[in-house]
């Protein structure tokens, strides 16, 4: 499994398909690529933030793929014209051999944009499965005790965590996360973007190392195999 940092929150993992996950490009000064380059087989969204549902609906039609997203999300991307699917925390979503499992999320997820009347839900991170391998996207969040149960029901062999700060979690309680999780490879991401979430992710690096678990400190652009 490949799994390339697009910036911020957004990474496309690829198997024998492309998922791309929290798809903010435009406006993201870190992202190497630009809506018209990206190819997947399907867009995952974590909550409604602008950071995050991004370039969601131009790249589901340009691709002419679904974005899956917790309902109120998937009926905001609906209304633009853009294939969607609804689910709720839980609930498994399989496409083309590609398994998305929904798992709570410690954030918000309002929608902002003028005229649409349907807020944003809940925010959510996801367990993405292909050919056995699993990653946990674990969205915009702040450290909660339940992630330990994440851990221990979906034994992810990565975890994608959020760690600049103010919005999230910072290093510090992203490294107590992983201990939760307990995956082999911690990646971080949602930092540097704009000067309130700076972060130094190798702050965490022996920490894990003595879980056991391996930090992953990617550029955008660059990937990770496993």
């Amino acid at each position: 499994m490949k799994i390339t940092w697009l910036g911020h929150s957004a990474f496309l993992i690829e198997d024998e398909k492309k998922v791309l996950v929290d798809p903010f490009i435009t406006g993201n000064d870190m992202a190497p690529v630009k809506p018209d380059d990206v190819d997947c087989d399907i867009i995952a969204v974590t909550h409604g933030h602008g950071d995050h549902l991004g370039d969601a609906v131009f790249i589901s039609k340009r691709k002419d793929v679904p974005v899956v997203a917790i309902y109120e999300v998937a009926e905001y991307v609906s209304s633009k014209g853009a294939k969607a699917v609804g689910m709720n925390f839980s609930g498994t979503y399989e496409h083309e051999g590609v398994r998305l499992t929904m798992v709570p999320a410690l954030h918000s997820s309002g929608i902002t944009e003028s005229g649409f009347s349907v807020d944003g839900g809940l925010p959510a991170g996801f367990i993405i499965e292909m050919n056995g391998k699993k990653v946990y996207h674990a969205g915009d969040t702040g450290l909660f005790g339940d992630m330990k149960l994440i851990g221990e029901i979906y034994r992810p062999d990565v975890a994608l965590l959020p760690i600049g700060g103010l919005f999230t979690m910072d290093t510090h309680l992203a490294t107590i996360a992983a201990r939760l999780i307990k995956p082999k490879y911690v990646i971080p991401m949602h930092y540097n973007t704009w000067p309130p979430i700076t972060a130094k992710p190798d702050e965490m690096r022996e920490d894990l190392k003595r879980e056991g678990i391996e930090l992953v400190v990617l550029n955008p652009g660059q990937s990770f195999e496993f």
